[in-house]
């Protein structure tokens, strides 16, 4: 494990592998460095690449602070591709992507980026977050409750079925969802309060991208994959045949290789 100082004080931790240009991994809800798809992502992408996987604010051993704010998650990115070397290509997983996008909105040195599932919601198929939505799943991942905040995130936000949410609540999983409840207001505080597409910050976004969506991916993620790609000026989509949200890095990894490996 490494760590680095992100400005103000944070310590991010991280691993690095493999050799070549810079390569940063950016896990979305739910996830740590040390989750299997992050991990196993990173484990495909070394042969190819200088692999940067780390933790992000409040996860796993990086540090947090006592408010959060995008620019800080923002922050900690340029932290990394200091540590990179000044500049690096970058890849987002779901709402991981769209700190990626909004990272390369702001200008950060990111030569190429390609993002997964970003759920937007542009379409009336979409999930709609009910008012006062990040401040709810605060107010519950705050008091002991973080089980509540894990199955209001998955229910109101993402549109799961609440019965098949009930049914995880017994999985051995489920106890690592709770334990980064926490970090669910980080997420829907970078989407936006109702999930909405930041068309014009997007298209600041003037490097080459690549918005891939899983095949299988509820119809709004389609949507949400094209919008983006639409919003973006130097985007394509493509479609992931036979994933969806939980998406195989097996079967990932050889779309990042092609799009990262070229110039």
């Amino acid at each position: 494990m490494n760590t680095v100082q992100s400005a103000d004080g944070t310590t991010i931790a991280y691993d690095r592998t493999g050799e070549g240009e810079a390569l940063i991994l950016v896990g979305g809800s739910f996830s740590e460095r040390a989750h299997p798809t992050m991990a196993q992502l990173a484990a495909e992408l070394a042969p190819h690449f200088t692999v940067f996987n780390y933790d992000r604010r409040g996860r796993g051993d990086s540090g947090d602070a006592a408010e959060y704010a995008v620019e800080r998650e923002i922050e900690d990115l340029a932290a990394l591709i200091a540590e990179a070397g000044g500049s690096a290509r970058v890849f987002g997983l779901s709402a991981g992507g769209a700190l990626a996008l909004k990272a390369a909105a702001a200008g950060l040195d990111i030569t190429r980026i390609a993002v997964y599932d970003p759920p937007f919601v542009v379409d009336e198929n979409g999930p709609r977050p009910p008012a006062g939505f990040t401040e709810r799943l605060a107010e519950l991942s705050s008091s002991d409750r973080s089980g509540e905040a894990v199955e209001f995130f998955m229910v109101e936000g993402m549109g799961a079925p609440s019965e098949a949410v009930a049914g995880m609540k017994f999985a051995p999983f489920w106890a690592g969802l709770e334990a980064l409840a926490h970090t669910l207001p980080y997420d829907t505080t970078i989407l936006g309060e109702d999930f909405a597409l930041p068309a014009v910050e997007l298209s600041a976004v003037t490097v080459p991208t690549l918005v891939v969506h899983g095949s299988e991916a509820d119809a709004w993620l389609h949507a949400s994959a094209k919008a983006v790609a639409d919003a973006v000026p130097a985007a394509e989509v493509h479609a992931l045949a036979g994933q969806g949200i939980a998406v195989d890095p097996a079967a990932l990894a050889p779309e990042l290789k092609n799009f990262f490996s070229n110039n």
